[in-house]
């Protein structure tokens, strides 16, 4: 998610480099897509809508060597050729805030007594590109009234750690280190909301965000903030990272919405890691049955 503006081109519309090599597989899709052509319009749309809810898996190797992750380098593959620096054990998540039980808490102890289970959930990222994940994790709303946020808690902030000589991106000025986020706290509060500790059955790599990071599956990738450090209990919205550094374009709130665009890009389709071809982007991700009345008095395009 390197913040540059493009000369000629959007990042919506680059095929990302790996896929190139993936030749056979190319021939077979554009085969495919030609014989879809020829259907009547009614059934490729049906096949249209069908391909959009499709929840199959993005290829381990693809989910953990793609990544955004700015404090080990801003390209894709950098998460995945520096992150070995970062030490996991022992961790721990320091709680503070409007809560009647604040504290620091090794990870064993913020994440007892409940064990995680496995949920697949679609990642939608602002550049247009996407994956569908098999997340190991710990639903938030398990975990957050065990310290008892008062009446005064109406959002939750999230810290990463900050340690550049286990970060090297922190060693640059790229962003205002440590990277921050935060949702209301009904959002956090949500069944979907998700605290992941591991994908495709293991424990979660450093580049993807180790030992801890979050899930809204439907909000644009960078609400997911990776190995958090630091949980605070809010009144007023906390400033993040991004909405911090370019405000124009990276609201508070970050869910996935078609209907309004990137300032330098459309949001309307996305490519899915591991597709030649683009799909139509889905409101809130593909949530909105699940999630559409948290917005319901609000302006969508003003509170992007």
């Amino acid at each position: 998610m390197l913040i540059q503006k493009p000369v000629n081109i959007s990042p919506s519309e680059i095929t990302p480099p790996e896929l190139y090599a993936r030749r056979r597989e190319f021939m077979k899709t554009a085969a495919v897509w030609g014989a879809v052509a020829l259907l009547p319009p009614a059934l490729r749309s049906r096949l249209a809508q069908a391909a959009d809810n499709d929840l199959q898996r993005t290829p381990y190797k693809d989910v953990t060597s793609y990544n955004n992750f700015y404090e080990f380098g801003t390209g894709k593959t950098d998460p995945a050729e520096n992150a070995g620096s970062l030490k996991t054990k022992p961790w721990t998540v320091t709680v503070e805030g409007h809560c009647e039980k604040p504290g620091q808490y090794t990870l064993e102890d913020f994440l007892a007594p409940h064990q995680p289970e496995e949920r697949i959930y679609r990642l939608r990222c602002v550049e247009a590109w996407s994956m569908v994940i098999p997340w190991l994790g710990i639903p938030l709303a398990k975990i957050l009234p065990r310290f008892q946020p008062t009446s005064s808690a109406q959002y939750v902030e999230f810290t990463t750690l900050f340690d550049p000589e286990q970060m090297p991106g922190q060693r640059t000025r790229i962003l205002d280190w440590p990277y921050v986020e935060g949702l209301r706290m009904d959002e956090a509060m949500h069944p979907l909301t998700l605290l992941a500790t591991g994908l495709y059955g293991k424990e979660l790599p450093n580049q993807n965000g180790a030992p801890l990071r979050l899930v809204a599956p439907w909000k644009y990738g960078f609400k997911s903030i990776k190995s958090i450090v630091k949980i605070r209990f809010t009144e007023q919205q906390p400033a993040t990272t991004w909405n911090r550094e370019i405000p124009s374009e990276y609201g508070f709130y970050a869910n996935v919405n078609p209907n309004v665009d990137h300032p330098r890009w459309s949001q309307k389709k996305e490519r899915r890691i591991g597709d030649f071809f683009r799909r139509d982007t889905l409101m809130f991700n593909g949530y909105a049955e699940q999630v559409a009345g948290l917005y319901a008095e609000m302006d969508l395009r003003k509170d992007f």
